[in-house]
């Protein structure tokens, strides 16, 4: 699956699954540029799937990459590292930009804090975490595996509502940032503190509405059937409050009555 920068999935392609990561990268190149057209793209790649080969197709196409070095090289990069010539980009990371000749490949180094520009790079490596972030999503609250279907259409089918799932997904947590939704919550204390929402929670805590069918038997032997919202806990009133929605009081259900009920 491919995210941008804000982590909204905008592609994704299914392997089989005894190819190994690091062999699919070609197809992927491919695949976006089909859809997407030939643009000077920065690809943001974990570990798994990084290659010389891989990046040199990356190199061809004009395109740039940031991924993360494996351990064994860092005794490359030791002088380096002593070097006090860091920038801080976060409270406790700092980062440092270092060219390695003959290619003029750029390298990020990065260390906890309390040993120091490449502020736009390390943005942009943080979209890593982006995508990792996707991937555990898929895996767990959209359930994604175990996958228990025997027949390729089905799983293709089943990889799909997951990844359209993951895009509401991710559209309720951007919601959620512009809208800061927070419920309070009581701490030791007694004291309520404000807590961001996740859209675990806030799913969990909407799931817990229900609406009810008011059967009211009339004279004549029919009914008179109310179609009705329960009324929110506050929790639910606040999150809702501020997530700018309202509820009906009654629905609506665009039906004939039948013979023996009514609907009102």
């Amino acid at each position: 699956m491919i995210v941008n920068g804000e982590g909204f999935p905008f592609s994704y392609e299914t392997f089989n699954g005894n190819r190994a990561d690091v062999s699919t990268m070609e197809t992927i190149l491919c695949m976006v540029e089909r859809k997407y057209g030939k643009a000077r793209r920065i690809w943001v790649l974990d570990r798994g799937i990084v290659s010389e080969e891989n990046l040199a197709a990356i190199r061809k196409r004009g395109g740039q990459y940031l991924v993360g070095a494996p351990r064994s090289q860092m005794k490359q990069w030791e002088q380096e590292l002593v070097k006090e010539d860091w920038t801080r980009v976060q409270p406790e990371v700092e980062v440092k930009k270092v060219a390695i000749p003959p290619d003029e490949e750029t390298y990020i180094l990065c260390r906890s804090a309390g040993r120091g520009t490449v502020e736009e790079l390390w943005s942009q490596y943080l979209q890593l975490t982006e995508a990792e972030a996707s991937f555990r999503t898929l895996k767990s609250e959209l359930y994604i595996r175990p996958l228990f279907h025997q027949l390729e259409p089905r799983v293709k089918a089943h990889v799909l509502v997951a990844f359209l799932g993951y895009a509401l997904w991710v559209t309720l947590k951007h919601l959620l940032k512009r809208r800061a939704a927070i419920i309070p919550q009581p701490s030791a204390s007694g004291v309520y503190k404000a807590q961001p929402l996740s859209p675990m929670r806030v799913l969990a805590l909407l799931s817990t509405m229900q609406s009810a069918d008011i059967v009211l038997p009339t004279t004549d032997g029919q009914e008179i059937r109310l179609h009705r919202v329960a009324e929110p806990e506050p929790e639910q009133k606040t999150l809702l409050q501020q997530l700018g929605l309202s509820l009906p009081q009654r629905f609506e259900l665009n039906r004939k009555c039948s013979v023996d009920s009514a609907t009102a």
